[in-house]
Order: C-alpha cells, then sequence, then structure tokens
C-alpha cells in the first residue's frame, strides 16, 4: 500500500438516535444508486473498501465522525436502504452487529438463490476473512461486527471491524474481492486503527515461511508438536505475550491437532478454514515452527501498511485534498441527483460544507 497512517475511533455505546437513523437510510440509498448507476456496481465495492471514502460516506449522512458507531450505523442504514432495492439494483448487503454478524452466511445464501448463483465462494469469503482478521491477526481487537456487500456477479467488499476492550479503541478491516489474490498474503483493502498493538501478523507476506511450516507441521501426528510446546513455556518473543500453560492449553490443542493432522492441510489457507482453528492454535503453531524450522512470523502491524484517513484537525495527520476534494465533488453530484427530501439535501450540503471547513 503506498499510503499509511491511523484514526482515531474511539468505542461509543448506545445506537443513534431514531430521527437521524430514519435519514440515514433514504439518504445513504440514495447515495449508493447514483454512484452505481453513475460509476458502476463494482465502483461502489470499492468505495466501501476504501476507508477514508466510507468515513466521509458517514459525515455526509449526519453521524459522529470519529467514533466507532459510524462504522456500524453507516453498515446498517445502509443494509435496510437496500433491503427493497437490492435486487434491482444488483447490490446486496448482509451481516452486521453482534449477534446478526452470524446470519450472514444464512443471508448470502438466501440472495443467491433468488440470483441463481452459488453461494458457497461468497460464504467462504465472509468466513475466511472473519478468520484472517480474528485469528490471523492478532492485534488485541476482537471482531464484533462483519457487514458483506455483493453484486449480482459475485463481487463483493467486507467492512469488518474489532474492539480492543483494554484501549476502548475500535479497529476497521476493509477488504475487496477485486484487490484480493491470496486470502492469507496481504489481503486487505485498508485498516484504521487507533495505534500500533503488539502483533503477531501471520497473513504478512514476510511470513510465508510461517504459514508454510504451521500446516506442515498441522499435518503432523500431535505428539510431535506438543512435544515441542514443552520446551515453550518461559519463550519471550518480541512484541508479543510470553507462551505459557494458561495461554496454550495443551489437552484443547491436542484435540485441535488431532483434528489437523487427520485433515491435513495443504496449506496455510486450508489450515485457517479448519473449525476450531483459532488464535491460540496459530500462535503455538507459529511458535514451534520457528523453534523447529527458525521461520519467524512477522510482528509488523498491518496497519502501518495500509491507508487510513486524516482528521478534520489534522490529528492525526491532515487529509489528502485532492482526494478529499474528488469525495465532495462526488457527494454533491450523488446529493444533486437523488430522490430525496430537498430539505433533506439541504441539510446533509451544510454537513458536507461544515467538515470540508
Amino acid at each position: 500500500m503506498a499510503r499509511t497512517g491511523f484514526a482515531q475511533l474511539p468505542l461509543h455505546g448506545g445506537k443513534a438516535p431514531r430521527y437521524l437513523f430514519e435519514r440515514m437510510v433514504p439518504l445513504s440509498r440514495e447515495i449508493i444508486i447514483f454512484v452505481a448507476r453513475e460509476f458502476g456496481r463494482e465502483d461502489v465495492l470499492r468505495r466501501l473498501s476504501d476507508p477514508y471514502w466510507f468515513q466521509a460516506f458517514g459525515c455526509v449522512l449526519g453521524f459522529d465522525w470519529h467514533s466507532s458507531g459510524l462504522t456500524t450505523t453507516v453498515c446498517g442504514a445502509l443494509k435496510e436502504g437496500l433491503r427493497d432495492v437490492g435486487a434491482e439494483l444488483g447490490i446486496f448487503v448482509a451481516g452486521g452487529k453482534g449477534t446478526t454478524s452470524r446470519k450472514t452466511p444464512a443471508e448470502i445464501t438466501a440472495a443467491c438463490e433468488k440470483l441463481g448463483r452459488d453461494p458457497a465462494p461468497l460464504v467462504y469469503a465472509s468466513r475466511i476473512s472473519a478468520k484472517v482478521d480474528n485469528s490471523a491477526v492478532q492485534d488485541g481487537y476482537q471482531l464484533y461486527h462483519h457487514s458483506f456487500v455483493f453484486t449480482e456477479k459475485g463481487q463483493w467488499c467486507i467492512v469488518q471491524q474489532g474492539m480492543s476492550d483494554e484501549t476502548s479503541m475500535a479497529r476497521r478491516y476493509h477488504w475487496l474481492s477485486d484487490n484480493v489474490r491470496d486470502y492469507v498474503n496481504e489481503p486487505h483493502a485498508a485498516i484504521c486503527c487507533d495505534t500500533v498493538a503488539p502483533t503477531l501478523n501471520l497473513v504478512a507476506a514476510e511470513s510465508a515461511d510461517v504459514r508454510a511450516a504451521s500446516a506442515l507441521l498441522a499435518g503432523l501426528k500431535p505428539e510431535l508438536t506438543l512435544d515441542a510446546l514443552g520446551h515453550l513455556p518461559s519463550l519471550d518473543m518480541p512484541r508479543r505475550h510470553e507462551v505459557t500453560a494458561s495461554d496454550i492449553n495443551p489437552k484443547y490443542l491436542a484435540k485441535v491437532l488431532l483434528r489437523t493432522y487427520e485433515r491435513a492441510p495443504v496449506d496455510f489457507e486450508s489450515l485457517l478454514s479448519i473449525e476450531g482453528v483459532g488464535a491460540k492454535t496459530l500462535r503455538a503453531l507459529a511458535l514451534t515452527s520457528e523453534l523447529i524450522y527458525g521461520t519467524r512470523a512477522s510482528q509488523n502491524d498491518p496497519a502501518r501498511f495500509s491507508f487510513a484517513h486524516g482528521g478534520k484537525d489534522g490529528t492525526p495527520y491532515p487529509v489528502d485534498r485532492q482526494t478529499y476534494d474528488k469525495t465532495i465533488e462526488v457527494m454533491h453530484k450523488a446529493l444533486n441527483g437523488a430522490r430525496i427530501d430537498r430539505n433533506e439535501k439541504i441539510h446533509a450540503f451544510r454537513r458536507l460544507a461544515a467538515w470540508a471547513g
């Protein structure tokens, strides 16, 4: 990625006021309809996968510009807004916050049945992306929101967000199908975060050897890996937590390793897709592979190498004016062509102008 930066996204509780959300739904619908007709469905996905455009979109809708609530509320408004026009427009939104996120596969399948297409590749993309950001990128942020936006042709983008109870901050992950050549090697379109956290990044390019070694270990008899782990009780890896018995439960790990041994994954992605293989299993395999093969996993936070937006007050850095002006231009065009109440247009323009100032 060419751009680097960090976005402050403090965790905010509660819900958007009813009066605001009821207006965000039609406004978001009309803007997306216009963008789709003016630039194409693929461009809608590209814009939603751009954290700067996504944040600007939320601001135009009138939501709090810097809070984590912008992510969940914008995605919720968009899902509701496109519910009745998705089939006509050819854009569908699945998933959401909390328990709603677990309904994503079922919602994708239901839409695909109406479209007459196989839902399996889309369901897999949804599940593997969540596993990557929850388990393969261990940065202290637990996912609590997952939105999957896709077209009738099978293109997709993902906006998902994790939170850290320790820092009370959020981190947003963006995916775009056009950019994903490999689910486990630099797959993100972008990541917005608050700070550089201690990270075990198994999807970094420099972790390729660890991925290969971990998949190899997962296919060995469990007792071999567990025996090697016995030499790691006090190993203190740079920028990682100390590995202790409380961190990796041998009894639980043995069950998971028996499952991986029976399935013999051919590569890291196959390993990651196995049910039960989570953060602790991957961390154990990564550490063991370093001990046995000398391979070392990347500790570079992926947000350092991805695009993140700037802030209106210059924090963490001033926004890129050229990109910003382009966003304003697109929003103005969208609002001018939108079929919404004139008063709503006026209020939206005022919010956009105030943010620009």
